[in-house]
């Protein structure tokens, strides 16, 4: 079993903001694997995938900074390890649209990321990272991951969501190695 993590804030408010690429690509993968039913526990929403492989999908309805409480109730529930998580989130270190895969590291400043850390007392679990780029000089952090992207953006995004989900489908069915050398020399 895997669990895949969508990175997010829930609310509608919240819907299509930079930091909402997690969930979106989680919803992107829910859609392709005709996931219609989520189920609302361990403070997440939760949507199972039935394949050759029982794969989770997972959206902590935590907030941002505290997803590290629902993704460690979901392993403790289900007696998985930190190795058994893809976590998917925004990197403002990244140019917009641009991915990333990692096995593991620290948090780059990513709250989310954070919590995972000392919640799950491990690094090891597989990152996939989409850009959003750095705020404009006269932006605060904040209110730029909680911004909207800009008309110019928004085909790259979505073009980004999209490999976002084919790189976790990598992930699952050729291993993250394979993985990172297709989707990390771009």
């Amino acid at each position: 079993m895997k669990i895949v993590v969508g990175l997010g804030n829930y609310g509608s408010e919240y819907r299509a903001t930079r930091h909402n690429v997690g969930f979106m690509v989680a919803d992107a993968l829910a859609e392709r694997w005709h996931i219609e039913t989520w189920k609302n526990k361990f403070d997440a929403l939760v949507g199972e995938y039935r394949g050759t492989d029982t794969v989770l999908i997972v959206k902590p309805q935590t907030y941002m900074n505290l997803s590290g409480t629902a993704v460690k109730a979901v392993l403790n529930w289900y007696k998985l390890d930190a190795e058994d998580v893809i976590v998917i989130y925004d990197d403002l270190d990244l140019p917009v649209g641009k991915l990333r895969l990692r096995t593991q590291g620290g948090s780059g400043g990513h709250r989310g990321i954070e919590s995972l850390l000392v919640e799950l007392g491990k690094n090891s679990f597989s990152r996939v990272r989409i850009g959003i780029g750095r705020p404009p000089a006269y932006m605060k952090t904040a209110d730029y991951v909680l911004g909207r992207f800009s008309a110019e953006e928004v085909p790259v995004i979505d073009q980004a969501i999209k490999r976002g989900a084919d790189a976790v489908e990598e992930i699952l069915q050729s291993g993250f190695t394979k993985a990172m050398n297709e989707y990390n020399r771009e």
